[in-house]
Order: structure tokens, then C-alpha cells, then sequence
């Protein structure tokens, strides 16, 4: 695993083969904070990453200055390993969880500014995690949040859809909720 840039940048770090994550490829990632990083500022922002994995998109994330980076993630091998790069990166703006998404949102009390959800594509109810965040008041006014999935799936006529992206294999979904404070 790779982070592109940021204060943590260009640093690598081997991840356990018996992982049981799909990461998003460095191509991906790179391209999709290409994007962001000309939508937000990431400084100071508080970010949510779902489904983890590995934690990469949380690091990047965390490298370019969010000031709090929260990582749910269910399985023990990911969460322990994201957890490792934490505390060898000294990296106190992360905040791993393990948990399941499924009953971590509906129990957040917190708002996020931006929220990135990587689910399996093979999750059996993967249909349901855009309409769970949409719905949970997690989301903060004026909050981006981004789906990741394949090409089976097309959630362009959820409410604040604002555009698909896609880069190879991988399809990004992007959210915009309105900011209450713009009159």
C-alpha cells in the first residue's frame, strides 16, 4: 500500500497476504483525490471511511489534513493492520473502529464533512449502504460522500447525485448534500 501525498506521502507499507480487502487501486485512489483536492480542502476536515480495508483511502486522507480520520472496518485482519500504520505513522488524527457499517452508522452521533465507502462488490446488500448514509444525518451540510462499486450498479437517481466517475474497473458514485449556510 501506497500514500500518494500529503505529510505522510510516498511512503509504502507491505500488506498481509491474507487480507481479505479488494483495495482500491493506486491508479484509482490517485485519480479520485485528484479530483477532491480541486472540490474540498481537506484541512481540518473530519472524514469517515467505511468498509476500510486497508485503510488507504484513511491515510490519504489523513496525509493531506483532515483532523480526524475515522476507519470502520469488520474484519480483524484489516482493522489490526490499519491500526499498525496508525501508531508507526504516529498518526493521532485516525481513529480506527472495528465494527460492522451496518451498525455503525445508524448508532454515529457525529457529522462528517466528507465519507468514502468502499463495500464489497459481492456484499449482499450492497444496494443499501448509499441509501444508509443519504438517510443517517451523518452527513454534515454541504458533505461529499463517495460510493465505490462496479459497473453493475447505477445510483444516479438517489437524492444529491452529483456524478460518476469511472477508472478502469472502478466506479465512483459522488453525493453533494447542500450547505444550509449558503443563502
Amino acid at each position: 500500500m501506497r500514500i500518494i501525498s500529503g505529510k505522510y506521502g510516498r511512503r509504502r507499507f507491505d500488506v498481509p497476504t491474507n487480507i481479505k480487502a479488494r483495495p482500491t487501486t493506486d491508479f484509482a485512489r490517485e485519480n479520485l483525490f485528484n479530483v477532491l483536492q480541486n472540490m474540498i480542502d481537506f484541512e481540518g476536515m473530519k472524514a469517515l471511511d467505511l468498509f476500510a480495508g486497508t485503510g488507504a483511502v484513511s491515510f490519504e486522507l489523513a496525509s493531506r489534513g483532515c483532523a480526524r480520520v475515522v476507519s470502520v472496518e469488520n474484519y480483524p485482519v484489516q482493522y489490526n493492520f490499519i491500526r499498525k500504520v496508525a501508531t508507526q505513522l504516529g498518526a493521532k488524527e485516525m481513529m480506527p473502529i472495528k465494527g460492522d457499517v451496518f451498525r455503525f452508522v445508524p448508532a454515529c452521533r457525529e457529522k462528517y464533512n466528507f465519507v468514502f465507502a468502499d463495500p464489497p462488490y459481492d456484499l449482499p446488500n450492497f444496494a443499501e449502504v448509499a441509501p444508509l448514509v443519504l438517510n443517517s444525518g451523518i452527513l454534515a451540510p454541504g458533505a461529499i460522500f463517495i460510493l465505490e462499486h462496479s459497473k453493475n450498479y447505477d445510483f444516479s437517481t438517489l437524492p444529491h447525485f452529483e456524478q460518476k466517475r469511472t477508472y478502469g474497473s472502478v466506479n465512483f458514485s459522488f453525493f453533494h448534500l447542500p450547505d444550509t449556510n449558503v443563502e
